[in-house]
């Protein structure tokens, strides 16, 4: 919730109650530039416990309720035929409309299942935007990502309230050239993780549904922040106006065909599933769980994990849980706006995302601007955020590497985990950083892997630049 204060300052309101806490440490900075190096200035391979604030994800880092913790304790644990699975479809079916449920360990395994079933070679998978394990199990598979995004939608500063909506008209050109054939699914992402956590609108996939219904070309949905998608909905869309969250949630997934997501992101610490209405869909997926996954009650999840997510769909759709991280990246990115830091705008979900080429122009993005300020910002300040842009993209087949649309250090704010005051301090300390940006140079890798180079490779400064940005530190805040 929103509140404003008497001095004209708008805060939010947790509108909850912290009853259980983890403590969390401040190192000096010497021992984060330590840290760091050890790290090969991959914030990824930072040990937790030499990390403030953690922003790197919300994937299996959001708070759980109590009443998921209760349900918890309730479970289960047959390994088939389980009751909590049972207590899960139920759920599926109440608020989300859909009656079949395949239940996997986390969103990445639904993606290599859907892969193995819809893509083969001379696929074409038009999509809103890729994330990255996405597009790796689609190409891997032979298909071609086609990323159609609407004009102005990579803009860092901007008013457009739907950016991650998809140019429906690119994709009946798609349809045209490549076949309908030949496109198995069109992908929306809610929300679009790699270009700031943008929504969609119900207007937009709406007029997508009907676009591809004379074609037969089912839509594939990412649900893994669909509570968040649908906030943003209920707060921008006019073509939603007088529904509730709830009714948009039912909406979303009634206009999807097979909708898949992490738990990890969506509603509970673990877990994942694939669900849809369509039985052969259904049934040409469902022999590859127990193969790859686990029985079809229990796919890879712990019945407890299960109990979770069961009671965390239902919790979705009260709209001071789907907006809790959203008010919260609102508060950060007006205060950032209002200091002149480069800021994707409007806030979206997942996190707080600032333009790392025009906060750090003097750096080419051949030597990874937006690593370099994620390496920074953790020096500074202790606060652990995530490189997405040109590190973030493999190189080709040829060994070349191309910059990405893109060059964000995000800062995700997991859901009812962080409180106003963390997100004050992050964001000092981001402006801080800006005023001394000269301080900071580039990175290169010496250790790099062929496959999502980002969450496991090296890299090592280009210069000293380190060491001065850590007296900069120290001489304004002491050891």
């Amino acid at each position: 919730m929103q509140f404003r204060l008497r001095d004209g300052r708008t805060i939010p309101v947790e509108m909850h109650k912290s009853k259980v806490v983890q403590t969390i440490k401040l190192l000096p900075a010497e021992d984060r530039l330590e840290a760091i190096r050890g790290a090969g200035f991959n914030t990824f391979l930072l040990r937790s416990g030499d990390v403030f604030l953690d922003m790197l994800t919300d994937s299996g880092t959001n708070a759980i309720s109590d009443n998921q913790q209760g349900a918890s304790m309730c479970s289960d644990d047959a390994y088939a035929g389980s009751e909590s699975f049972y207590r899960l479809t139920d759920a599926v079916k109440r608020v989300w409309g859909k009656d079949f449920v395949l239940p996997v360990h986390q969103g990445r395994a639904a993606e290599h299942i859907l892969a193995r079933f819809f893509v083969k070679p001379g696929s074409f998978l038009p999509m809103n935007y890729h994330f990255t394990t996405t597009k790796a199990h689609f190409t891997m598979q032979g298909g071609t990502v086609l990323e159609l995004l609407k004009p102005g939608a990579l803009e860092i500063d901007s008013d457009e309230p739907f950016k991650g909506d998809i140019d429906v008209d690119a994709v009946e050109r798609v349809i045209d050239e490549k076949g309908a054939g030949n496109i198995p699914f069109v992908r929306m992402e809610a929300t679009t993780n790699l270009i700031g956590g943008q929504p969609f609108s119900l207007t937009n996939l709406r007029r997508l549904k009907a676009a591809l219904k004379k074609h037969g070309i089912p839509i594939m949905l990412d649900a893994s922040l669909v509570s968040e998608n649908a906030f943003m909905i209920w707060k921008r869309d006019k073509g939603a106006a007088g529904m509730s969250v709830a009714e948009i949630l039912k909406e979303m997934m009634g206009l999807s065909d097979i909708v898949y997501l992490s738990a990890r992101k969506s509603c509970a610490g673990r877990g994942g599933m694939i669900i849809t209405d369509r039985k052969d869909f259904y049934d040409g997926i469902a022999p590859m769980i127990p193969v790859y996954e686990g029985f079809l009650t229990y796919g890879g999840m712990s019945s407890r994990e299960i109990e979770g997510i069961a009671v965390g769909i239902n919790e979705m759709a009260d709209p001071e849980v789907a907006g809790s991280s959203v008010e919260m990246i609102n508060f950060g990115v007006e205060k950032l706006k209002r200091n002149g830091i480069p800021v994707i705008t409007p806030g979206g979900g997942l996190g707080i995302h600032i333009d790392a080429k025009q906060f750090l122009p003097h750096i080419g993005w051949e030597q990874y601007p937006a690593g370099c300020l994620a390496a920074a910002m953790y020096i500074a300040s202790g606060v652990r955020g995530m490189e997405r842009g040109s590190m973030s993209v493999d190189r080709s087949a040829d060994g070349k590497e191309s910059p990405s649309d893109v060059e964000l250090l995000r800062l995700a704010v997991p859901r009812r985990v962080f409180s106003a005051s963390h997100i004050e301090y992050m964001t000092d300390m981001a402006i801080w950083l800006f005023e001394h940006k000269d301080l900071v140079g580039g990175l290169r890798f010496v250790q790099e892997p062929p496959v999502l180079r980002f969450f496991m490779g090296k890299l090592a400064p280009v210069s000293d630049w380190d060491k001065k940005l850590l007296d900069a530190v120290e001489a304004e805040f002491g050891a």
